[in-house]
């Protein structure tokens, strides 16, 4: 190695029409770090930027700004480090590299210093993440607020069975905890999402939720399961458990899976009481709309689940009492997104039933 390494790793920079003034930028910044001359780096993302915050430290030299829309990239340099600030809409990446990784760490926090935007919470909301595999930035967790009603508000959505289970449920604790795996399965409109939000409310005091956008790739990607499973997140430091949900699995549980999910199946497992899930406080929630003797045998086994709920219509007089009339209600009762589609008078479009004697011809 040279004694000298700005030389070590001579860095040749090729543009053509193709490229845009944010990719000199970006890559202008590395130059540094490549070289050797700033070998240390330090990064943070923000999902809001508090309006007015310029994300740069004290005496901070811009050489570049270029700006694409709604996206913006600056480059800064100050005694010893560089600084590249990628904004879009209301996030941003914050990235340093710096001489050494005191120096690297310090001017981070000095350009982040209360830039984060922090709505006011809302009594009706709970904070929930979501993860997903961005292209440009790998496995990515952002936050909402999400409006949820509390157990009461919403107990009558459900069938009077599936309204007990799911009463237990949200009065869970940590010291209630046996299996690792929620599993509600049942037909679409049951209001099987709608309960994980309130569920999400109810445990907000122990529990962190995080809903993965992209559950498929999650268990055939290990480096993403990693991150997800044992990587820092905002609970780790509190101690608190995370429940991560993954909707409409359909593929990944059923009972064949094996074959069709490969590997997916037996990660999922693994997370919730194999190695993998061993000294974390995971929970794993999954909805699917397959019948329970559609599901993996390896899914349902005692012991597994935390809970395992088939979320279902509501009977003909449960339905009647919730929509205050029988109008439209068939004798099997209703499903929850049917009695909402009812009662705004918005029933599903139909064709109307054709006349013995009329020949409908080849229209379809």
């Amino acid at each position: 190695m040279s004694a000298n390494p700005e030389s070590a790793l001579p860095i040749r920079l090729t543009v053509d029409d193709g490229d845009s003034p944010s990719d000199v930028v970006d890559a202008l910044f590395l130059g540094r770090f490549t070289t050797g001359e700033q070998p240390y780096s330090h990064s943070r993302s923000l999902d809001r930027v508090r309006p007015g915050a310029t994300l740069l430290p004290p005496a901070a030299t811009v050489l570049r700004a270029a700006r694409d829309g709604d996206r913006s990239a600056t480059l800064a340099e100050g005694e010893g480090w560089t600084l590249l600030v990628s904004r879009w809409n209301h996030g941003a990446d914050v990235t340093v590299t710096a001489t050494g990784a005191e120096l690297a760490e310090k001017v981070l926090a000095e350009a982040t210093e209360g830039a984060q935007d922090e709505p006011e919470p809302q009594p009706d909301n709970v904070t929930m993440g979501f993860w997903y595999v961005s292209p440009r930035r790998g496995p990515h967790r952002t936050t909402r607020q999400i409006a949820a009603g509390t157990w009461d508000e919403i107990r009558a959505n459900y069938t009077a069975p599936v309204a007990d289970a799911m009463g237990r449920l949200m009065k869970v604790t940590p010291d209630d905890i046996a299996g690792r795996l929620l599993l509600l399965h049942g037909p679409p409109g049951t209001g099987k999402t709608s309960a994980l939000r309130t569920l999400a409310r109810s445990w907000r005091d122990w529990c962190q939720v995080d809903c993965v956008l992209d559950p498929e790739q999650l268990f055939n990607d290990v480096g993403y399961l990693m991150d997800i499973a044992i990587g820092e997140d905002d609970s780790s430091a509190k101690g608190r458990w995370r429940l991560l949900l993954l909707e409409d699995c359909d593929e990944l549980i059923r009972g064949e899976a094996k074959h069709t999910a490969g590997q997916a199946l037996s990660r999922l497992l693994n997370l919730t009481d194999g190695l993998l899930g061993q000294g974390r406080k995971v929970l794993v929630g999954v909805t699917t709309n397959e019948d329970l003797e559609r599901l993996h045998p390896a899914v349902v086994r005692p012991g597994r689940c935390l809970a395992r709920i088939e979320v279902g219509s509501l009977t003909r007089a449960e339905s009647v009492s919730w929509l205050g009339t029988e109008e439209g209600i068939g004798r099997e009762g209703a499903t929850l997104a049917e009695l909402y589609a009812l009662r705004r008078g918005s029933g599903p479009a139909s064709v109307p039933k054709q006349d013995a004697g009329v020949d409908a011809g080849l229209y379809l």
